[in-house]
């Protein structure tokens, strides 16, 4: 799929994104983020690796659309895991 990401042309196909993030150590997402594999990862790290541009010459939204468009599954925060569900609330004893 052709998209534009900070006024540069790509083509990106699925698979070959997950086969570039494969190994990849997560950072800790803070805003916006995208689900590839089992793993949430922060768009704009996953901008930084496939476009090989430095984070500050794309936006979140710009990674957000593509990816969207790709078919990964995109979050404005990161999603909850159930420890940190479990952890929020007081429990009953």
């Amino acid at each position: 799929m052709r998209c534009v990401i900070a006024r540069y042309p790509f083509d990106l196909i699925k698979s070959e994104v997950e086969t570039q993030m494969e190994g990849i150590r997560p950072e800790a997402a803070t805003g916006a983020c995208v689900v590839i594999g089992r793993k949430v990862f922060p768009v704009k790290q996953v901008g930084e690796i496939i476009t090989r541009q430095d984070r500050r010459d794309f936006t979140a939204f710009e990674v957000t659309r593509a990816l969207t468009r790709l078919g990964f599954t995109c979050h404005t925060a990161p999603p909850e895991t159930p420890a940190a569900r479990s952890e929020s609330y007081p429990t009953l004893g």
